[in-house]
């Protein structure tokens, strides 16, 4: 399929990518027509070059520097200049003909007309949608103007939310597309509308769609005094884009004592507290298309929300806005400036980027729009990039999940062995897998995970992508016949260790865990330390990672949360620096109940290991980033050692020796090389599904004992014997 995307910071291009799987809960749809958000979309693309980007947000800078002190300068240099030839998709707002949908939704059938939203849903041929991000088309609703739905409802929720009331003084600044329909629909609930904007032209637009009056920018403020006797408008929404905090002042002005101020565009909030206080105003953000966005188990995993608790969902909003239009009570023909066919969307965007277009709507075309009746839908999930395949001899390597540690590690150094190549990647998101396939030399790229399984030349696959896929696609890797590596955790579950130890045992293929620590050179020379001791040590490690937290997804514990997620590299570190199996846990963690922090997520674990040797693990998300982030500490008769973040190393035995480096080794380059290297040499990895087996096994006991209170045994032979039964 043909797919609008940003290519680096600036330009527009149409690029092939496969078609996108349909997913849980989720349907397919070919578009007619997406509408362009000139707000949203055109700020995320910086014609005014780097260094201007920079100077108006210098966080970027700090970014860069967090990311020189984790990887070092040459591997950030290399990821900054990536980001000026790597892919970005665009667009969240059309509507098109139903093609496929999960047999679980029953509300719409293939065929049907229907407007779509949200993250992901671009300016495509294809389009994968939530199920309530998805409404039908009234009958009568073409598809030309159901492309304005998720901007509509966007508009919708910011009304609902200034509560406006019969005979209520609305002003409305800023009339972009979101506010010319937020002042359709503040009429339509009884508002009298005074519309503001530096544009006369726009001013006097929303005025011949229905305000009640029109003003520029400049006199907006004694417009409004006149026109409410000098009393002040009830409801300010503010649906400007704006870098100053012009807006916001305006807005204060303009308000009434005790008035109210809806915040839906991108503008600087700097308000005066003294006025803010003297006035007593309310101020409220809109989010979105309303009550549902964000949450991933509403957009993603399609659970509604009661209607009796929630009656305006996003897809509700969305429902009314394209029954609004359908119904003729808002007008949208006037506010459509431009239309493009799909080919020539890089030119939409310049003419929005051209204050002299007066560009406003501006409407993609789809091939599916001048279908007479809806096509019969052929899926391309597979997408060549290079033509060229790698040479016979080389290891070839699928790569399943283009995330951020395939990006910063595995792929850069697997680019860099002579005897290995990237083969293939597999992604959800076409564009990403795209990008990921051009920058590292891939012969294609696909959203079809099965499709790197059926293909023989693919002799290994990294499984990188989110912890609770790791086990499902490990275990089927290995009964197509190919060696894996997987990031960790291996799996979640027991059940999960079982299958994937039977699928390793009857299959023959080799099995490794990223368990990089075992390959840093400040852990390897710890372990060298460690073989003098005489007898049982105390181990101590301490990781704090307050990353791990808010929506980011590896804090939610229903698919294994920080511990399962990340503490299991720690499990596995003990037992690899004690050459010991652990043998029970006694765990405390931080109370429940709560959003955040996460209290599974933050806990402290003691452990007994077979040789006598005890250890501690505290696993913290709630600490600050400027404290430390991880730290080992190990004790033996006469021995004492410690390492920090991969820079530091102390060794105390009869003498005392301390190493620094500047930036952080962590061992990724030297395990994917070892374990590729032994495949060609049939020697087993130093890594093996055991290792991977007792580090899930031990996250579940630990989390057990913390639930429990009890002291929790853990024996991995139990899981592997089961499993070599199967």
């Amino acid at each position: 399929m043909r797919q609008v995307l940003r290519k680096g910071l600036r330009d527009i291009i149409v690029e092939e990518v496969p078609d996108p799987v349909i997913r849980p809960q989720h349907v397919l749809i070919r578009p007619a027509f997406s509408l362009i958000s000139s707000g949203t979309e055109m700020a995320s693309i910086h014609r005014d070059g780097v260094l201007r980007e920079v100077a108006g947000n210098p966080s970027h800078l700090e970014k860069i520097w967090r990311a020189v002190k984790t990887a070092g300068p040459a591997r950030t240099f290399s990821e900054v200049r990536a980001k000026f030839s790597e892919f970005a998709e665009l667009g969240y707002s059309g509507a098109g003909v139903l093609v496929a949908k999960d047999p679980m939704i029953t509300e719409l059938d293939t065929g049907d007309l229907v407007a779509y939203g949200g993250e992901f849903t671009g300016h495509s041929e294809t389009v994968c949608a939530g199920r309530n991000l998805v409404v039908k088309l009234p009958p009568g609703l073409s598809c030309e103007y159901g492309a304005f739905t998720t901007l509509g409802s966007i508009a919708m929720n910011a009304v609902r939310i200034a509560s406006i009331g019969l005979g209520d003084v609305v002003a409305v600044i800023g009339l972009g597309l979101v506010g010319q329909l937020a002042a359709q629909l503040a009429r339509l609930q009884g508002g009298a509308v005074i519309a503001v904007d530096l544009k006369a032209e726009r001013a006097m637009l929303a005025r011949e769609l229905g305000a009640d009056y029109a003003c520029d920018a400049a006199s907006a403020v004694d417009a409004v005094r006149s026109i409410t006797g000098g009393r002040g408008a009830d409801c300010v929404i503010i649906a400007a884009a704006a870098k100053s905090d012009a807006p916001a002042q305006q807005a204060l002005e303009m308000c009434r004592d005790r008035g109210r101020i809806v915040v839906v565009g991108a503008v600087n909030l700097n308000f005066p507290w003294g006025e803010m206080y003297a006035k007593e105003i309310q101020l409220f953000m809109s989010r979105a298309y309303g009550p549902g966005s964000y949450d991933p188990e509403y957009e993603k995993q399609g659970k509604d929300y009661p209607v009796s608790y929630v009656r305006w969902t996003e897809r509700r909003n969305m429902e009314e806005f394209a029954r609004l239009v359908a119904a003729r009570r808002i007008q949208l023909e006037p506010l459509v400036t431009h239309r493009f066919p799909l080919e020539q969307a890089a030119q939409a965007y310049e003419t929005l980027c051209d204050p002299a277009s007066g560009a406003l709507a501006v409407l993609l075309r789809y091939p599916a729009a001048d279908a007479a009746a809806p096509e019969n839908f052929e899926s391309r999930r597979k997408v060549t990039i290079h033509t060229a395949p790698p040479p016979e001899d080389h290891v070839r390597v699928a790569l399943s999940g283009a995330g951020n540690l395939a990006r910063w590690a595995h792929l850069p150094n697997l680019k860099k062995l002579p005897y290995a190549s990237l083969h293939a990647v597999y992604s959800s998101s076409g564009a990403r897998g795209k990008s990921y396939g051009v920058r590292f030399g891939a012969s294609y790229c696909t959203t079809d995970f099965q499709t790197i399984l059926d293909d023989p030349a693919v002799h290994v696959i990294i499984v990188a992508g989110r912890n609770q896929h790791h086990a499902r696609e490990t275990e089927a890797a290995l009964r197509a016949g190919k060696h894996v590596f997987v990031e960790k955790p291996m799996a979640l579950t027991e059940e999960e260790c079982r299958a994937v130890a039977r699928a390793a045992g009857q299959s023959g293929k080799q099995l490794t865990v990223g368990f990089n620590r075992r390959f840093a050179p400040y852990y390897r020379e710890l372990k060298r330390f460690l073989s003098r001791r005489p007898g049982p040590a105390v181990i101590q490690c301490r990781m704090n990672s307050p990353g791990i937290s808010g929506s980011y997804w590896m804090a939610d514990p229903t698919i294994g949360g920080a511990i399962l997620g990340e503490a299991c590299h720690f499990v596995d570190l003990m037992y690899w620096l004690l050459d010991s199996e652990p043998v029970e846990v006694a765990a405390f963690h931080l109370p429940g109940g709560k959003p955040e922090p996460v209290g599974s997520n933050n806990l402290a674990a003691s452990f007994r290991f077979a040789d006598g040797s005890v250890g501690n693990l505290t696993y913290c998300t709630v600490g600050s980033r400027t404290s430390g982030g991880e730290r080992v500490e190990v004790f033996a008769e006469g021995l004492g050692a410690w390492t920090e973040d991969f820079k530091k190393l102390s060794l105390r035995g009869r003498l005392a020796r301390t190493r620094r480096r500047f930036w952080a080794e962590k061992g990724y380059a030297a395990q994917l090389e070892s374990f590729l290297d032994g495949i060609r040499r049939g020697k087993e990895p130093e890594v093996t599904v055991r290792d991977g087996v007792r580090a899930t096994i031990g996250c579940l006991r630990m989390l057990e004992a913390a639930r429990t209170g009890r002291v929790t045994p853990i024996d991995i032979e139990s899981v592997l014997a089961v499993s070599a039964a199967a």
